[in-house]
């Protein structure tokens, strides 16, 4: 059974600092390009950070580069966000996503999200 779950979010103060973590089962998730979005109220969904299954190879929203830090432990099949410097833009919920892409199929796997308050 394939399982996402994504957990770290809580309420931080502007400049503040968070780490996100997704554990994923049942399935390999290294074998995945893993990807952090975000949605904010009343905005569409958006690309945070992403980075590759093979080469580990990394990009970021221009919004976050230089605060936002994406990592990868494989032997734990899980994907971390590490957020520093937070603003209140960055107040959304933040799912993170698995992606394969083989010849003619493209399998995605998304957790629940999980909140995150930039707020004094």
């Amino acid at each position: 059974q394939v399982q996402v779950v994504e957990s770290g979010g809580d309420l931080v103060q502007p400049g503040g600092s968070l780490r996100l973590s997704c554990a994923a089962s049942g399935f390999t998730a290294n074998n995945y390009a893993m990807s952090w979005y975000r949605q904010a109220p009343g905005k569409e969904r958006e690309l945070v950070a992403r980075i590759t299954s093979i080469s580990g190879n990394t990009n970021y929203a221009d919004s976050v580069k230089g605060r936002f830090t994406i990592s990868k432990d494989n032997a734990k099949n899980t994907v971390y966000l590490h957020m520093n410097s937070l603003k209140p833009g960055g107040t959304a919920v933040y799912y993170c996503n698995f992606r394969q892409v083989v010849p003619g199929n493209i399998v995605d796997y998304w957790g629940q999200g999980t909140q995150v308050t930039v707020s004094s």
